[in-house]
């Protein structure tokens, strides 16, 4: 009932109008005088002008959007330009534009709508351009412009939603984390090493002596023949920086700054020409493999321009039930914002598998570090775990502490 009445209320203020009409047209006749017909022809325009407000189609209107680029990071500026055309120009007294976007656009702006009223006459075609002064992270969805415009007296209001579909994704932003590789533990004795080495076994670069404990495949046949004294073959020797970050999606005010870090992370890692593997663990839990490459950094940094802070359960609590699939050879990072006993019981069975592994605790700045997380890192220590603390605004320092612990 309520939507009929809606439907038949724009035809009622029609017949008003026309009434109205009526009544100042009999006016004048039946009184006559200067003040009658002055009255009935001041009148007239504006009610004219109404009807033609009433049968004028907003739907002719054109209406295109454009960004100054396609890529954007988080807290950059964006600017947004409207253009509107169409083939009759006719003289709109006012006209509220409305740009249908997500909310979240608005997110860490001062207005909650891009909104503005213009006065476009006679003009066929009209430009408006407004700016989001700090865009946040993920996929912003444009989907229409709405049109509101109305005659002089607002007896009618006419209102218009034209379809302008545009889709922006909104990259992290990074900040400068220089990346320095993890120390990898062995099981004999305490030694440590920077790096996993790795034999390239496909090459060989030279010969030595036999030593106890070489492979038989490895001996060089040809010179025992000519020498009777058993020799070796030496192989190119690779280093193996590999890393797997596991992001925590746990509900936290800090997240943002951890998929921040996590983008840093990605990305001077990358740089420095190892391979990098991520582990969004969250509502649902995506895995990504240790590679290399251009492409797959596009790939990891479109996964964290639209991941969310959903995560039903703890991390520990994750851990325990499902694990990790990764390469014994890779350095595990684990970032969250949380840290629990739980959790570090969890992450202790990683560090026995002959890798390093660290975990990122991610505060907000300003955040209190408190004596309970205190505690847990010692903890985390005595277990062979590395625990780092890291504030929004400094994670440049972060592997710098790492390599000290």
């Amino acid at each position: 009932m309520k939507n009929i009445f809606q439907k038949l209320k724009p035809l009622g203020k029609f017949l008003l109008l026309l009434i109205l009409m009526g009544v100042t047209f009999s006016y004048a006749m039946f009184q006559g005088g200067f003040v009658s017909w002055f009255l009935f022809y001041s009148f007239l325009p504006f009610a004219l002008y109404s009807i033609l407000v009433f049968f004028y189609p907003l739907s002719e209107f054109y209406v295109e959007r454009r960004f100054e680029s396609h890529e954007y990071k988080a807290g950059d500026e964006l600017k947004v330009t409207i253009s509107l055309s169409r083939k009759i120009p006719f003289p709109l007294f006012y006209m509220v534009l409305e740009d249908v976007v997500t909310d979240s656009v608005f997110y860490q702006s001062g207005f909650q709508k891009a909104k503005a009223m213009i006065h476009p006459g006679f003009r066929r075609h009209i430009k408006l351009t407004y700016y989001v002064e700090e865009l946040p992270r993920g996929e912003h969805i444009f989907s229409a412009v709405r049109i509101r415009t109305g005659d002089f007296f607002g007896i009618f209001e006419k209102e218009a939603v034209v379809a302008c579909h545009n889709k922006l994704l909104v990259y992290p932003s990074f900040v400068d984390v220089p990346y320095r590789p993890l120390e990898n533990r062995y099981d004999q004795g305490m030694t440590t090493s920077n790096v996993k080495i790795q034999k390239d076994t496909t090459m060989a670069t030279g010969i030595r002596d036999y030593q106890p404990g070489d492979r038989f495949s490895w001996i060089h046949w040809k010179t025992f023949a000519r020498t009777n004294e058993l020799m070796t073959k030496e192989f190119e020797e690779r280093q193996s920086h590999d890393v797997l970050i596991v992001l925590d999606r746990e509900a936290s005010r800090a997240f943002e700054g951890m998929v921040t870090f996590t983008a840093s992370m990605i990305r001077s890692i990358l740089k420095k020409g190892a391979q990098v593997g991520l582990v969004s663990i969250g509502e649902d839990h995506v895995s990504f493999p240790i590679r290399g490459g251009e492409e797959h950094q596009s790939q990891l940094l479109y996964h964290l321009a639209k991941v969310r802070h959903d995560s039903p359960h703890p991390l520990g609590k994750v851990l325990q039930g499902e694990g990790l699939n990764y390469s014994q050879s890779a350095a595990v990072l684990f970032v969250t914002s949380s840290i629990s006993k739980k959790m570090i019981v969890s992450v202790n069975q990683y560090a026995k598998r002959n890798s390093s592994v660290v975990i990122f605790l991610v505060k907000r700045q300003g955040e209190v570090y408190t004596a309970e997380e205190k505690s847990l890192k010692a903890y985390a220590s005595s277990r062979g775990i590395s625990l780092r603390v890291c504030f929004e605004g400094d994670f440049s320092s972060a592997f710098m502490e790492v390599k000290r612990a």
